[in-house]
């Protein structure tokens, strides 16, 4: 169902917009999505929404990644130098508010939750990679606690297309409302 109004404090969550994780081989173009994501990006901050900007990075040694056996374990990233820096092609602005989280959820063991309640946030936009992990994880958390959570499902992308395509056809839907990050731009700056 389309998305045709969004509470008027809504912040844009961005998550793992970063070197190290928009370098990887994703089902759809990650230049793509970084692009949309962009366009959020200005339109929140055109807006007067807040834009917070999410990304992993863990220590040195190691010794903050998640442990512990599964099934299917997720690829293995090397973390170069630059591989927790965000990605310049969303242009960040003196007000946006940066978050690192050290697993996929960006509320779990972080500052979001309080930092987004402090400016009266009540709804949450989100974008970014991967759509079945990060994202999924973060719009999860944010019903949990109360978020209205709206997801651009074309400002989103996975290493693994069944797992996008279970994300965006069968988890979102029962947690989100999603439309277009273009529809949603127009919604986060109602003034164009």
């Amino acid at each position: 169902m389309p998305v045709d109004v969004l509470d008027p404090a809504t912040a844009l969550v961005l998550v793992d917009l970063q070197k190290g994780i928009t370098a990887l081989r994703t089902v759809h173009d990650p230049a793509t999505v970084v692009a949309r994501a962009a366009l959020l990006a200005d339109a929140a901050h055109r807006g007067g929404r807040p834009v917070v900007r999410i990304r992993t990075q863990f220590s040195a040694d190691g010794g903050d990644l998640l442990r512990g056996r599964t099934d299917s374990p997720g690829p293995s990233v090397v973390q170069d130098a630059d591989f927790a820096e965000l990605d310049p092609r969303v242009p960040p602005t003196a007000t946006d508010l940066h978050v690192t989280k050290r697993g996929w959820d960006a509320f779990a063991g972080t500052e979001l939750d309080s930092r987004l309640r402090r400016r009266g946030v009540r709804s949450v936009v989100l974008a970014g990679i991967a759509t079945s992990v990060g994202v999924e994880s973060t719009a999860r958390t944010a019903r949990e606690l109360g978020y209205e959570v709206v997801v651009a499902h074309d400002a989103v992308t996975d290493l693994v297309a069944s797992a996008h395509a279970n994300s965006i056809d069968v988890i979102f839907p029962r947690v989100a409302r999603l439309d277009s990050a273009a529809t949603l731009a127009g919604l986060l700056d109602p003034s164009t």
